[in-house]
């Protein structure tokens, strides 16, 4: 038999034991701050904008949370079947009694190790130098020939040459292409780099590629494309990825862009704001140019001046003057009689038009005349049979009583 206890045992509550659990589960380290890779299972998107999903492997899985406010925020769309790895906290969901991982983080399986080598390669590099701020060069402010060292078939260097030829269509553009991912891009972007240098016909190279994801990008993490931009006698822009996306062949640049298209934007300069400049500047030269020889005028003006009142014809002149001014005010006066009848004139033709026969017509009257020509002012003058040429205004009708006239009294109709 089972001897019962000395001190009676603590029974604990399931929502006790839970809590204990999470408490555990918060206080370890490893669990608070972890990275888990699997396959993504059992995917939803509910209206409160939250993310819910399973991680699993051959053996296990587990269930995962992103709340909102990170979800807006990844990089990359989450679909079922895709393999991740997931960063966050293992915690405890109190109400189902169920373990959870709290996602804060994604990344597309194999990235990590890819990061962790961009960080070392990285951190090499930058020991030797070759990112440092002090062998940055300047970019040409108005490069008359770029190359540029992109895919021959990507939609990067459309990009680029819709943007170029946009922005300044004087530019020559003399194109490198090389691959930009895979095995075969590095050593390819090195020899189109070379290539250039080698012909020295460019101001300025840009480097571009479309986005992509961390693989699809490594070409440019290559230490051999790195050493071969610090070593370009020509300054360096890249233009590659999306705007969060970085690489070696970036730091090693003179000049980073966040897209291939910002590259060429920054490469050259907009012909519409030059064109803008220039006005500018010429509107200042010949305000300037105005302004001095307006001032040297009025200096010879004011010599002249001083020596025509020493001078015996100056009275002679401003008599003369005089004789201009009264002579300018009969012409003003002339003018402004002329004008008025001018006017008068105006109106009085108006008013004839007004009054013209052609006028009344436009207004729907009618000019009635009889066969022979004769004006018909009275019904007394027309009689059944007759054959009338009726005038309007845009025509002449023919036409023929049908009916005896009658005259109109006092509102009424008599015979006639």
């Amino acid at each position: 038999m089972l001897q019962p206890p000395l001190f009676p045992v603590k029974t604990l509550s399931v929502s006790e034991i839970t809590r204990y659990l999470r408490a555990l589960f918060e206080s370890d380290e490893i669990l608070s701050d972890v990275w888990v890779q699997g396959e993504v299972s059992n995917l939803s998107r509910p209206s409160s904008g939250h993310i819910y999903f399973t991680l699993k492997d051959a053996f296990s899985s587990i269930k995962c949370v992103i709340w909102k406010q990170t979800a807006w925020r990844l990089p990359l769309t989450l679909q079922n079947g895709m393999a991740v790895e997931a960063h966050g906290g293992v915690d405890i969901y109190e109400r189902d009694g169920q373990y959870q991982l709290y996602v804060d983080a994604l990344r597309l399986t194999g990235e990590g190790a890819l990061y962790q080598e961009f960080l070392r390669l990285k951190t090499r590099l930058e020991a030797e130098g070759l990112f440092a701020l002090e062998r940055k060069r300047p970019l040409p402010e108005q490069p008359s020939a770029i190359g540029l060292v992109t895919s021959s078939s990507g939609a990067a260097l459309q990009d680029i040459l819709n943007t170029l030829k946009r922005r300044f269509p004087l530019v020559q553009v003399i194109l490198a292409p090389c691959a930009v991912q895979g095995e075969d891009a590095p050593p390819q972007i090195v020899k189109s780099l070379a290539a250039l240098n080698a012909q020295n016909q460019t101001d300025v190279i840009i480097v571009a590629r479309g986005g992509g994801s961390l693989e699809d990008l490594w070409a440019f993490n290559d230490e051999g494309v790195v050493r071969a931009i610090t070593d370009s006698q020509i300054p360096v822009i890249t233009g590659i990825g999306h705007e969060t996306d970085f690489t070696l062949a970036d730091f090693a640049a003179d000049v980073r862009a966040a897209t291939p298209t910002a590259a060429a934007e920054q490469v050259v300069p907009d012909a519409a704001e030059i064109k803008v400049k220039l006005s500018d500047m010429a509107n200042l030269l010949s305000a300037t140019i105005r302004q001095i020889c307006g001032a040297q005028r009025g200096r010879v003006q004011d010599s002249a001046r001083r020596l025509e009142l020493q001078s015996p014809l100056w009275r002679v002149r401003n008599d003369r003057q005089h004789i201009d001014e009264l002579q300018a005010r009969i012409a003003n006066n002339q003018a402004h009689r002329l004008e008025l009848m001018r006017s008068n004139l105006v109106h009085l033709q108006k008013r004839l038009v007004n009054l013209s026969p052609q006028a009344v017509l436009q207004r729907g009257y009618a000019i009635i005349k009889t066969a022979e020509g004769v004006l018909v002012k009275s019904v007394r003058q027309v009689h059944r049979g007759d054959v009338l040429d009726i005038r309007v205004a845009d025509g002449a009708i023919l036409s023929k009583v049908l009916t005896e006239p009658t005259t109109e009294r006092n509102g009424g109709i008599a015979d006639g």
